[in-house]
Parts: structure tokens; C-alpha cells; sequence
């Protein structure tokens, strides 16, 4: 317990002395009517480009997968399409990539959202097979912006209380170390309930992105 204290200690002195990474890149979208800034990072994995824009106070995190075929290793400009973020790379979506002519490749959209502190409970949405799309364009200087609107599969998770229980303040401890992290860095620790502890609720909805756009300094 002592070493978590003292971990969680220096994160927050280094947050206090010093602003967050440098970041150029921005992002905004209107989640259900409310408008949702920030600025985003990425990272590459495998061949598909991970965008993740989070924030904390409620923790927000908005992550959208973008995968070319011609070029897996960078983001080609063109039309990408929005499949099933939990079935994405199935043969039928890869047919209908090549077969259109069009596409450029897939794109998946996964957000998540604090609606209970300290991380209590979440409210998440996932793309779904729409037609969808996100168009990607170049600027000169090699940077990428990219437009998307859609809809998503919303469901809502709780904490098991097994896991508030045994978990215990060290449970806590990390939920704050990791906030801390995220504040510092804009990058996402650990907001997403999946496969931590939370149990799916029965309840259901539909979480409406609108007017999205990212841009990405690429250098």
C-alpha cells in the first residue's frame, strides 16, 4: 500500500510541474448533443492506426481504428469504412472493401464514458455495420484530417461489487493513478470497463456522434 501512495504521489508532482506532452493535434464531435474537444494521439498497431482522444472529469475516451490494404502502414487519403468494432475484420467486410473500388479500408469507433465516479460506472458505444464512413484528407505538410458522424450500439456497465470488495482502496488507488495518467500524457489508462471488473447492464440505447473531425500532425 505504501508504494502505491508513494507511486500515485510523484504522478501527481509531475503533473503539477509540467503541462501536458506537447500535442498539436485536435478533435471534435457532438456526442448527443454535447460537443466534445480535445486533442487526440496516435498510435500504430499491427496495420491499423489507433486515434485516441480522451479527457478526464467525467473520463472520456473516443478511439477510432482506421486500416488500409494497399498500404497498411500509413493512412492513405480517401473513404474508409465503419464496420462492427466487436467483428471487424471478417471476410465479408474485407470483400465489400475490395469489391466497392472505393473504400480505402475499414474503420471501427469505440466511446467511452464515466457516469459514475471514481469509475463506477460507464456508458459505452460501438460502431455497428451502418454504412458509414470516415473520408480522410491530406494537407501539404503531410498532416491528416478526417470527418465522421455515425451512430453507435450503446450499453451501460457497473462495477461488480466482488471487485469494489476485494479490490479495495488499492482498487481506488490505481483508478486515481490511472486519471493522473491520462491527465498528464492524453493518453487513455485504463477507461473501459471490458474486461475489468464491470458487468453489462440489461439497458440499451443509441449514442449519436455528429459533425466529427480530427486532424493529426503526421511529423
Amino acid at each position: 500500500m505504501k508504494t502505491r501512495l508513494l507511486t500515485l504521489l510523484g504522478l501527481l508532482m509531475a503533473t503539477a510541474s509540467m503541462a501536458q506532452l506537447e500535442n498539436n493535434n485536435t478533435l471534435s464531435v457532438t456526442v448527443d448533443g454535447k460537443e466534445y474537444k480535445t486533442q487526440p494521439r496516435r498510435i500504430m498497431v499491427g496495420n491499423m492506426w489507433w486515434v485516441t482522444a480522451n479527457a478526464i472529469k467525467p473520463d472520456k475516451s473516443l478511439r477510432i481504428w482506421l486500416g488500409g490494404y494497399l498500404k497498411p502502414d500509413q493512412i492513405d487519403e480517401g473513404t474508409y469504412l465503419v464496420v462492427d468494432a466487436d467483428k471487424s475484420d471478417t471476410k465479408e467486410n474485407r470483400r465489400r472493401v475490395e469489391a466497392s473500388g472505393t473504400f480505402k479500408g475499414l474503420a471501427i469507433i469505440k466511446y467511452v464514458e464515466e457516469t459514475r465516479e471514481p469509475r463506477m460506472e460507464y456508458h459505452v458505444g460501438k460502431s455497428q455495420n451502418n454504412d458509414e464512413t470516415i473520408v480522410v484528407k491530406k494537407a501539404a505538410d503531410g498532416s491528416i484530417t478526417a470527418t465522421f458522424s455515425g451512430k453507435l450500439a450503446g450499453s451501460y456497465w457497473k462495477e461488480r461489487t466482488s471487485a469494489t470488495v476485494f479490490g479495495g482502496v488499492g482498487r481506488l488507488v490505481n483508478k486515481m493513478e490511472d486519471k493522473v495518467i491520462t491527465k498528464a500524457t492524453g493518453y487513455e489508462s485504463d477507461i473501459d470497463p471490458e474486461g475489468n471488473g464491470y458487468k453489462r447492464q440489461d439497458k440499451t440505447d443509441v449514442i449519436e456522434l455528429t459533425n466529427g473531425t480530427f486532424m493529426l500532425k503526421m511529423k
